[in-house]
């Protein structure tokens, strides 16, 4: 067999709104709650039935951003700096042979409405709109290896960057709270990931930078090995 064809039983609604300030890795930033939407044969109430039972699910799904580019069999990992190059099947990037990802997560509620089945989770690394292709509940007994090895990333990463907001960022917090209740904790832990390129980290540039949650533009630089929010702003 050489092809096989993998069919979307749903999609993610994720505050992160473009790659950029995405964590790497899922269970980093656990003030982000996501929700991923079964449609069509996969939304009836049986696929989900017992899965409530485990606490953390596996999810299948596709780096629709990249997936038209194409695969690279060398990539830079940016645990690396962006300087060192590792197989792709030695790293997760997301320029992969079929495109497809995989999380852990924690399972938070399972609703059903609308004709569709919600799935909300907290801590993935998604964009919005993500293709999922497939969920499976994660066993401890095997999921968990007590003895393994990570390679170049064998601890989670570290940041020695601290989070403060303006003056101008707490007004604007303040007028949003009624409908982003953790909104500053979701910030904080975005940003203390550094999700800067690694050669503006090295540049020690003082630039201010962008990124999209939900539809909400939050503006912030770094300045001493601080992150320092200057607005918080309705995108539309």
């Amino acid at each position: 067999m050489k092809h096989h064809q993998i069919e979307i039983i749903g999609k993610v609604h994720s505050p992160y709104q473009q790659k950029f300030a995405v964590p790497r890795q899922p269970g980093l930033v656990r003030a982000a709650t996501t929700t991923i939407e079964l449609t069509g044969p996969y939304s009836q109430p049986d696929c989900c039935r017992g899965l409530l039972d485990f606490s953390h699910i596996w999810v299948i799904f596709v780096f629709h951003q990249t997936v038209a580019s194409g695969w690279k069999p060398l990539v830079r990992p940016p645990r690396l700096g962006g300087n060192q190059r590792k197989g792709v099947f030695a790293t997760r990037a997301t320029y992969r042979p079929n495109g497809l990802g995989m999380s852990v997560v924690k399972l938070l509620s399972i609703d059903y409405h609308s004709g569709s089945t919600w799935i909300t989770v907290e801590g993935a690394d998604w964009v919005d709109e993500t293709p999922v292709v497939d969920i499976k509940p994660y066993l401890p007994y095997a999921d968990s290896v007590i003895d393994a090895q990570g390679g170049f990333a064998d601890n989670r990463p570290t940041t020695e960057l601290v989070t403060h907001f303006s003056e101008q960022a707490i007004q604007d917090l303040a007028l949003l709270a009624d409908d982003y209740p953790n909104l500053k904790e979701l910030i904080g832990q975005v940003l203390e990931q550094d999700p800067r390129p690694a050669y503006n980290k090295a540049a020690h540039q003082e630039k201010i930078y962008g990124m999209a949650l939900y539809d909400l533009n939050i503006k912030w630089r770094v300045k001493q090995q601080q992150n320092i929010v200057l607005s918080v702003t309705k995108a539309f």
